[in-house]
């Protein structure tokens, strides 16, 4: 199958052809809804870490979304320091987290000669790592609910050896209750 993408230009019109990568019958999707964004509400969240590791922040973002008595919109988590990250990740099988920080060392060693020690050897690394998993997350919020997947959970990962207090704003845009 292949579709047709055509770009409106002052002087020619081009004309596009692509590989459709999916049939119409594997895929399924409900009617658009639409809410007019009425309402921001912000909050911030301080997180004492102990350290190496993952920080399970599912349930006070759910909080924040039932005292913010939102509706539909969405949910952004922005960390506010660049050697710990944001990500969304299984919740079931604590294996999994123990895998992903082996991978996230394996990328960003300590010892990989970095030029920028001035906090210590896992401060470089922690950067990198930070960079690979990011410092914002969007989750989308339908009916009072965030919208993750059954086995997703938000993570706050401390990519640091020793304990750090760490902010992470809170922000929903969209309608309320």
């Amino acid at each position: 199958m292949v579709g047709t993408l055509r770009f409106a230009h002052p002087t020619a019109a081009f004309r596009v052809e692509r590989p459709s990568m999916t049939s119409g019958k594997s895929v399924t999707r409900s009617a658009p809804s639409t809410v007019q964004a009425t309402t921001v509400s912000s909050s911030l969240l301080a997180v004492q870490t102990s350290g190496h590791g993952f920080t399970d922040l599912t349930s006070e973002a759910a909080k924040f979304i039932d005292e913010a008595r939102a509706r539909d919109g969405a949910l952004t988590l922005f960390i506010r320091h660049t050697s710990a990250s944001l990500t969304i990740q299984e919740n079931a099988d604590p294996s999994v987290l123990v895998d992903l920080a082996t991978a996230l060392s394996r990328l960003a060693p300590e010892n990989a000669g970095w030029t920028h020690d001035t906090e210590g050897p896992d401060d470089m690394p922690a950067h990198v790592k930070t960079m690979l998993t990011g410092s914002s997350l969007q989750v989308p919020v339908l009916n009072g609910r965030l919208a993750l997947g059954t086995w997703q959970a938000i993570y706050l990962i401390e990519h640091r050896k020793r304990p750090h207090r760490r902010e992470v704003v809170l922000q929903f845009v969209g309608s309320n209750q």
